[in-house]
């Protein structure tokens, strides 16, 4: 448990109260509990962990309505009872009332997405697009909530396809925001967060693409509404758009000879050799030490710029003028880029 290897535990009683998992999601419970034991089994479950997980489920097999209330009462908000319950699968889909006014629910929000934004065309003003990074900084946090609900499945209104196309924009405006802030971070400024958490829960991965570039070379190469679903779908990911281009030229190679699972993983050690040694011979890195410094990056799924794992790569510039900063840092961008590009593939 403790090594996260398992993902389902059953308890009876000592790991309702002796252990702190933020991960945990859920809590099924078939035991009359109460007071202090009821809170602190409960609190197994609700941690915050991120924007991902702003809550946990638990799921009751017993009416323990009258002591929870007891309980929250005694440790918590005496007023509070069971209002401290999340919303009903409807308020959250439909909007609600409470003291401070109307909270627009879910299908408000689509709406008022799909009357206001066109998603095939550029967002001009920076005071519209601050518009539609809050509108669906809103929906991907109530569609974050809705997917615990059975209820929600067949009711997103958005196709999988249209909602990629609105979170490409999404990502374009994160990027180039974040490029001019000139910092790697969720809240650019006071007017501006982005849920770029929410983004990584949702987003594709390779083995998706693999399995349609597979359809692709199935169709004999031909049916090219695959292609366009492939770009939809990597323009949408975060995490695949710095692989575009390796996407790419691996989808032009195809024919109907190739075996795609086989013949990507060989295309991807030919490719990763060949751009690391035009790396290392254009900035005369020292070969050795840098292919040891970005098999360790890649293993570890992190690139150090500082310290002295980078200094020992670099060839021999003089430290006066400025000349070695500038040279490092444009071989840290491009070892970068490399990185990314990589990462999670190989």
């Amino acid at each position: 448990m403790k090594n996260r290897e398992i993902d389902l535990l059953i308890v009876v009683n000592m790991f309702l109260t002796g252990f702190d998992a933020t991960t945990l999601n859920t809590l099924w419970v078939d035991k009359n509990l109460r007071q202090h034991g009821l809170i602190q089994a409960f609190s197994r479950t609700n941690r915050i962990l991120n924007s991902v997980k702003t809550f946990g489920n638990i799921v009751c097999f017993r009416d323990l309505k009258e002591e929870t209330d007891k309980a929250i009462a005694l440790f918590g908000n005496k007023d509070a009872g069971w209002h401290c319950a999340p919303k009903t699968f409807d308020e959250y889909y439909n909007g609600y009332e409470d003291a401070s006014g109307h909270k627009p629910g879910y299908v408000e929000l689509i709406h008022e997405l799909l009357h206001s934004i066109r998603s095939a065309k550029p967002i001009a003003g920076e005071e519209s697009q601050k518009d539609f990074i809050r509108l669906y900084w809103a929906i991907l946090r109530l569609r974050n909530i809705l997917t615990s609900f059975d209820d929600f499945a067949g009711k997103e209104i958005l196709s999988e396809r249209d909602f990629q196309d609105y979170q490409s924009v999404y990502i374009d405006m994160y990027q180039e925001f974040k490029k001019s802030a000139g910092a790697d971070k969720e809240s650019i400024n006071d007017d501006i967060v982005f849920e770029i958490e929410l983004i990584r829960q949702i987003e594709v991965n390779i083995d998706y693409i693999l399995m349609l570039v597979a359809k692709y070379k199935e169709s004999n190469c031909k049916d090219k509404t695959i292609l366009t679903t492939i770009d939809k779908a990597i323009n949408s990911s975060i995490e695949l758009r710095s692989k575009k281009e390796l996407i790419e030229r691996f989808i032009e190679q195809i024919n109907v000879s190739t075996k795609v699972d086989i013949d990507w993983h060989k295309f991807l050690d030919e490719s990763k050799e060949a751009e690391i040694s035009a790396i290392i011979e254009e900035e005369k890195l020292k070969p050795e030490e840098t292919r040891r410094f970005i098999a360790n990056a890649l293993r570890d799924g992190t690139l150090k710029t500082t310290g002295t794992a980078i200094d020992k790569i670099l060839p021999a510039v003089s430290r006066f003028g400025g000349a070695r900063a500038v040279k490092k840092q444009g071989i840290i961008e491009r070892l970068l880029a490399f990185f990314e590009k990589y990462l999670g593939l190989v």
